[in-house]
């Protein structure tokens, strides 16, 4: 007797088995983490440090705080972080080693080394006591979790009490026009670009899918309300192209 009741998720446009999804976007980061930080500036323009010093402003990062980079690849907001709250900690946490490793070889790591610790793990079964940390970050990440409300539950335990959440990641444009003009880009530049730099078409055709599949902006903000965050608020960046998002373990 077969069983017919097993779940399933998207990867990408495709519908897969859940427990395939994991090893499928694993695959991905595989592939194309020696050439990640330079697509991340090319497929933005540059605009990615922007985003990512916002959310540092946002955030606002206090002496001493315990961070947990989920997500986290080779080290960006944890640099960020860091560089602003002196005596600060911070755990980079990816389920793809090969981009931890890219990371660890970056000159910002080498000189943070006593403040920073980089972990393989998975964001819906953090390896991690509760109330760990003051703060959760995941950028450009949550999207490619399989199951997303369970890794904003695992965002919920591991955080203390005070503790916070920031999301950032890309979202939905309010104009349809403008959405309109940005899936062209989106669909028809990036994966030619990703086959030129990285010889990886399939994999960026993969990003720009999901993309298209995460929640938009209020709907991913109900989720965080579902997980117990309060004071869940977003702000809209490079007009809703990416999103950040921010709640509170209270």
């Amino acid at each position: 007797m077969t069983d017919n009741s097993a779940k399933t998720t998207h990867f990408g446009f495709q519908t897969v088995a859940e427990e395939e999804k994991a090893g499928m976007v694993h695959g991905v980061f595989t592939r194309v983490a020696s050439k990640y930080d330079v697509m991340n500036d090319l497929m933005s323009g540059g605009v990615h440090r922007v985003w990512k010093d916002a959310m540092m402003d946002w955030l606002a990062p206090r002496p001493g705080q315990k961070l947990l980079d989920v997500a986290g690849g080779t080290g960006d907001i944890s640099f960020r972080f860091l560089k602003r709250a002196p005596g600060a900690h911070a755990t980079v946490l990816d389920m793809t080693e090969s981009m931890l490793v890219e990371g660890r070889q970056r000159a910002e790591a080498e000189s943070m080394a006593d403040s920073l610790d980089w972990v393989v793990g998975d964001a819906m079964a953090l390896p991690f006591a509760d109330n760990t940390f003051d703060v959760y970050t995941i950028s450009f990440g949550i999207r490619n979790v399989t199951r997303i409300a369970d890794a904003l539950r695992e965002a919920y335990r591991v955080l203390r009490p005070g503790g916070r959440l920031m999301v950032l990641e890309f979202s939905q444009l309010p104009n349809p026009l403008m959405q309109w003009a940005y899936d062209r880009y989106s669909f028809n530049v990036i994966p030619v670009m990703g086959q030129i730099v990285a010889n990886d078409r399939d994999s960026y055709q993969y990003l720009v899918e999901s993309i298209r599949k995460f929640p938009d902006q209020e709907s991913f903000a109900q989720m965080i309300r579902e997980a117990g965050f309060e004071q869940v608020k977003y702000r809209n960046l490079t007009l809703g192209v990416a999103a950040l998002h921010s709640g509170w373990k209270l």
